[in-house]
């Protein structure tokens, strides 16, 4: 069966995975872009944005894995946009332009489902109001076989911890402290261990922590 993974995922040192107040012009609310800052140098955040530079380093070797494999992807509302409640609209279609960088099936988790978007470069987003395991049935089906990626945000991926449905977890411990926001860890007590637990940090002062199902 196909692995479900989360890659890429930052949170400072007291465990909040974004801030408060987010907006149209602060998706990460009050932590601004503190919390990716080490991401966004690297050649695989370089390549998203269509620019063929970048570095090279433990960072970039990290980070380059989080597409290998993916065949789909589940995520929250509140990583597709800023909107609570019902759409006002269907004009809203993410914070990536028009070629959003996924290129894959794209499942929102969302209690207002609403139709489906094409977007250029193979990503079509799917608006559903599903369980953990409904939405990774359906997440699977479209793969075709390939892993499923859990894109966040914290509260989506606390939910598929706690029902034990994630095999590879890959966080980035940014050397911040947010004092506020939404929490990862919440609730999760003892996650450890059911996972082999790796970790190593980079100049950039990241530490990065795999956990990965044995």
């Amino acid at each position: 069966m196909s692995r479900v993974r989360v890659h890429n995922f930052s949170v400072s040192i007291d465990g909040f995975a974004t801030g408060e107040g987010q907006s149209l012009d602060a998706p990460f609310g009050h932590a601004g872009h503190r919390l990716h800052e080490w991401f966004f140098p690297t050649r695989t955040c370089q390549q998203m944005q269509g620019k063929p530079d970048g570095s090279t380093g433990v960072d970039e070797a990290i980070a380059r894995t989080w597409d290998a494999g993916i065949g789909a992807e589940i995520m929250g509302r509140n990583k597709f946009g800023p909107q609570r409640g019902p759409w006002g609209n269907h004009e809203w279609n993410g914070w990536w332009g028009p070629n959003p960088p996924f290129h894959t099936p794209v499942f929102v988790l969302t209690r207002h489902p609403r139709p489906s978007v094409e977007m250029e470069g193979g990503t079509t987003f799917h608006f559903i109001d599903a369980t953990p395991q409904e939405a990774l049935r359906q997440a699977r089906e479209a793969a075709g076989g390939l892993d499923v990626r859990i894109g966040g945000g914290p509260t989506t991926i606390r939910q598929f911890l706690a029902e034990d449905l994630i095999d590879h977890l890959h966080i980035a411990v940014v050397p911040v402290v947010l004092g506020r926001g939404e929490r990862l860890w919440a609730g999760l007590e003892g996650l450890e261990k059911r996972f082999q637990v790796e970790s190593v940090t980079t100049p950039s002062g990241v530490t990065h922590m795999t956990f990965t199902r044995p």
